[in-house]
């Protein structure tokens, strides 16, 4: 137990001391580099709005899906998931101004993008069912 309580103490302190650290390394560099702020809000920004657009889409084909649903087609519903994802990407790719800046960026939207495709899978198949039941 006094072992176990000293671990907890000077972890704490150094911990602590670590974000301080890096706080004030923080401070530093973006008081040395303000253009840095104005690029992170800019990500920040245009994150959010990539955000809200994959979050609301789906659910604005709601009038939709009935006609879907009553074609009984795989291939249709496929046809819509694809749309759905490919206005996630298009509108990803608009926000990126067309063009990624290097790997990490494709791989964010790679997986920004295949997130937002199973969400739109989950949701359109919840509509589904919640459209069936009634």
């Amino acid at each position: 137990m006094l072992i176990e309580s000293i671990g907890k103490y000077v972890g704490g302190k150094v911990v602590s001391a670590l974000c301080v650290i890096a706080s004030a390394g923080a401070i530093i560099w973006f008081w040395r580099h303000p253009e840095a702020i104005q690029a992170i809000w800019t990500v920040v920004k245009y994150g959010l709005a990539w955000l809200g657009f994959a979050l609301v889409l789906p659910w604005l084909l709601f009038p939709v899906l009935p006609r879907v649903l009553r074609s009984e087609s795989n291939l249709v519903s496929a046809l819509v998931l694809a749309g759905l994802w490919m206005a996630d990407v298009l509108c990803a790719l608009w926000l990126c101004g067309w063009r990624l800046g290097d790997a990490l960026s494709a791989t964010v939207l790679l997986f920004g993008t295949l997130a937002a495709a199973a969400y739109n899978f989950v949701i359109c198949e919840s509509l589904a069912r919640q459209i069936e039941g009634s």
